[in-house]
């Protein structure tokens, strides 16, 4: 596992959490291997250098505010590829779950991949890590990276709320103005400074 930037240092059993990753700085490259369209691949992060990428991280397949989140994704899709931003979701789930649960939730319709982090490294890595399911799950946590491979935006909720996939693509298009976005800013409406 490493950073875009310098490898990240490796310390006793695995990553110290003095590691995880900041706003303004490099975020992780790793690889995980993913569910989309019916295969299963290895997805590097760095391998999306260049556009802005989305990283929603949420508990478990099978469950009941995740999918309401992976549909709305899913709903706004066309919205983020116009945005030139991918979309990555990651669970602890393995890519059987995955691929059982996009055929039985979403008619195997799913525009972008999800990612295993079966291992639960990665998840502990970015310290979104909670057992409050009775195992070690991931929170649900949301990360903007730039096209740089710039950590720009990040937020972790509780896991009884879903997110807003409105206002993290609201986010993307505010940074993208490489500007000062006042409070509840919109496209299209004026920057404080540009």
């Amino acid at each position: 596992m490493h950073f875009f930037g310098p490898s990240a240092h490796h310390a006793g059993l695995g990553m110290l959490h003095e590691h995880m990753v900041k706003v303004g700085q490099q975020f992780p490259d790793f690889t995980l291997h993913g569910y989309c369209g019916g295969e299963t691949r290895d997805y590097t992060i760095s391998k999306y250098k260049g556009r802005w990428l989305v990283l929603f991280f949420y508990p478990l397949d099978f469950t009941f505010v995740c999918p309401t989140e992976v549909k709305g994704f899913n709903d706004h899709f066309d919205e983020f590829q116009k945005a030139k931003a991918d979309i990555l979701g990651v669970s602890v789930d393995s890519v059987h779950s995955h691929n059982a649960w996009v055929m039985h939730e979403f008619g195997g319709k799913l525009n972008y991949p999800l990612l295993s982090d079966f291992n639960k490294e990665i998840t502990e890595l970015l310290g979104i890590d909670t057992t409050d399911s009775g195992g070690l799950v991931a929170l649900r946590a949301t990360f903007i990276v730039d096209p740089k491979g710039i950590l720009r935006y990040m937020v972790v909720s509780d896991n009884n709320v879903g997110r807003s996939v409105s206002e993290t693509l609201r986010v993307v298009k505010a940074l993208q103005t490489g500007g000062l976005c006042p409070v509840d800013w919109k496209p299209g409406e004026k920057l404080l400074k540009k």
